[in-house]
C-alpha cells in the first residue's frame, strides 16, 4: 500500500486567531448527555453557567507539553474554570475506568488527553462524544493545522482534537560504545540482536509510542501486503517480530523503563522516536552522548496527542472544555509543546515557531537535539498510524503472539 505524501508544511490559509471569546455561537446544537445513560441530546451554552472544576486524565504523558497551556487558561478565564485536577494513567487501562464511570452514570473524568492508543480503544467501544463534529464552530483553530497533524486528524473520527504532533518513528537509539556498527535494516538488526541476546528490547506497543511506531513502521521496511492491515497484511512482520522475539529476554509495559535499561547498560539498543530520543537525554535518564540510526529507506509513521471528552459530561464543562482546546491551539500557547524534547517537535498548528517556546525548551532543543532530524523529516516519506480498529486489533496480536509470556 502507498504510504502518505512526503512532510511538507502547508501554508496557512487563514492567520486568524480568534479570541477565547470568540470561540462560537452561544447555542451550538447537540453535543453529549448530562449523564450516560441518557441518549437526548443537550445545548452546550457558549461559556458555564458559573466557573468549573475540570478534571482531566492524562494517559499519554501529554501534561508534559500542555499543563502550563491549561494552566495559563485557568489564569487568564477563571470565570470559566474556576479550578483543575490533574490525573494520570495508563491507555489500556482507561477504556474500563471511563466505562464504569459510564456505566453508574457518575462519569468524573471531562476530559482524557491521549494519545493513538487510547484514542483507538476508546472510538471502539463509544466512549467518546463528537466534539469536533459538534463544534466545529468553536473550534476553528483547528484550521490551521500543520498538513500532517491534519492528516493525524482524520483518525479521531471527529470525537477527539489533536493537540499535539510529532513525526515520531521508528528510530533505533544506541550506546556507540558497545554498538559500533547501527543496523540500517531489518535484517542487519535481526543479526545483531542474534549476536547480542539481551541486548535490544522495545516496550509494550499498547502502551509505548516508540513501540508501537515501531511495530506500525516494519510493515513499511519490510515490503508487506498491506501496512494498514496486520491481520492479513503483515505476514512478514509478524514472522519478524517472532524472529526477533527469541532474542529479547522481556517487554516492559511502557517506554520509560526501556529508557532506564539503555541509561543503565542493561540494553544497549532500542526502539526511539525524535521525541524519546531528546527528551532522555535532556533529563539524564540516558547519557547525552548515546546516538540514533535511521533504517534505509524507512517511512515515519506519525504520532499525536489528542483531546477528548467522554460522553455524560455535563453541557457546562463540555462548554469550557471547547473554550480551552480553542485556547491551546493558537500558536502562542501551543508553541509551549516544544517543552523540553519530548514530542519533538510537538507544536500542531502553524506558527507555532521555537522562537515562541519557553526559553528553557529552545536551550533544551539546542543542546540535545539533532540536526539531522530536520533533513530526515524533509527526505522520508510519512504514514498515518492504523486506524482504530485495526490498531486495537495489532496490538491483540502482539499480545497474543509475541508478548505474552514476556511482557513485564
Amino acid at each position: 500500500m502507498r504510504s502518505a505524501p512526503r512532510l511538507t508544511i502547508l501554508a496557512a490559509a487563514v492567520s486568524l486567531l480568534l479570541g477565547v471569546s470568540a470561540c462560537g455561537a452561544p447555542t451550538a446544537p447537540t453535543g453529549g448527555t448530562d449523564d450516560a445513560g441518557d441518549d437526548a441530546a443537550v445545548t452546550v451554552p457558549e461559556t458555564p453557567s458559573e466557573a468549573v472544576t475540570l478534571n482531566i486524565l492524562d494517559v499519554a504523558g501529554n501534561l508534559q507539553l500542555t499543563q502550563p497551556m491549561i494552566e495559563n487558561f485557568v489564569a487568564a478565564h477563571p470565570e470559566i474554570v474556576s479550578d483543575v485536577t490533574f490525573e494520570t494513567g495508563t491507555a489500556p487501562d482507561m477504556p474500563g475506568k471511563v466505562k464504569a464511570q459510564q456505566d453508574a452514570n457518575r462519569v468524573q473524568i471531562d476530559l482524557i488527553l491521549t494519545g493513538t492508543d487510547g484514542l483507538a480503544s476508546g472510538l471502539s467501544q463509544g466512549l467518546f462524544l463528537p466534539i469536533a463534529a459538534d463544534h466545529a464552530d468553536r473550534l476553528t483553530n483547528m484550521d490551521n493545522y500543520l498538513e500532517p497533524a491534519a492528516q493525524m486528524q482524520t483518525l479521531a473520527e471527529d470525537q477527539g482534537v489533536v493537540i499535539t504532533y510529532y513525526p515520531s518513528g521508528p528510530l533505533l537509539e544506541y550506546n556507540p560504545n558497545a554498538v559500533t556498527d547501527p543496523p540500517s535494516t531489518p535484517d542487519e538488526l535481526l543479526a545483531w540482536a542474534a549476536a547480542n541476546p539481551g541486548k535490544f528490547g522495545y516496550a509494550r506497543p499498547s502502551n509505548s509510542g516508540p513501540a508501537r511506531t515501531f511495530l506500525m513502521g516494519l510493515p513499511y521496511l519490510l515490503g508487506d501486503t498491506d501496512p494498514q492491515d496486520p491481520v492479513n497484511g503483515w505476514e512478514k512482520t509478524w514472522a519478524f517480530l517472532k524472529e526477533l522475539d527469541q532474542h529479547i529476554d522481556y517487554y516492559p509495559t511502557g517506554t520509560s523503563p526501556t529508557m532506564q535499561n539503555l541509561g543503565n547498560g542493561t540494553w544497549d539498543m532500542i526502539a526511539t522516536t525524535t521525541g524519546w530520543d531528546i527528551n532522555p537525554r535532556a533529563l539524564g535518564t540516558v547519557p547525552k552522548d548515546f546516538q540514533v540510526a535511521a533504517f534505509d529507506n524507512f517511512t515515519w509513521v506519525t504520532d499525536a496527542h489528542y483531546a477528548v471528552v467522554p460522553k455524560g459530561v455535563s453541557a457546562d464543562k463540555q462548554a469550557a472544555v471547547l473554550q480551552l482546546i480553542q485556547f491551546m491551539l493558537t500558536p502562542e500557547q501551543n508553541a509551549i509543546a516544544y517543552d523540553t524534547g519530548y514530542f519533538y517537535p510537538g507544536p500542531c498548528v502553524e506558527g507555532a515557531t521555537l522562537e515562541m517556546a519557553p526559553q528553557e525548551s529552545q536551550d533544551v532543543i539546542a543542546e540535545y537535539g539533532r540536526p539531522e532530524y530536520a533533513d530526515l523529516i524533509a527526505s522520508n516519506d510519512t504514514a498515518l498510524p492504523l486506524p482504530a480498529d485495526a490498531m486495537v486489533e495489532a496490538y491483540d496480536i502482539w499480545d497474543r503472539e509475541i508478548g505474552a509470556n514476556k511482557t513485564q
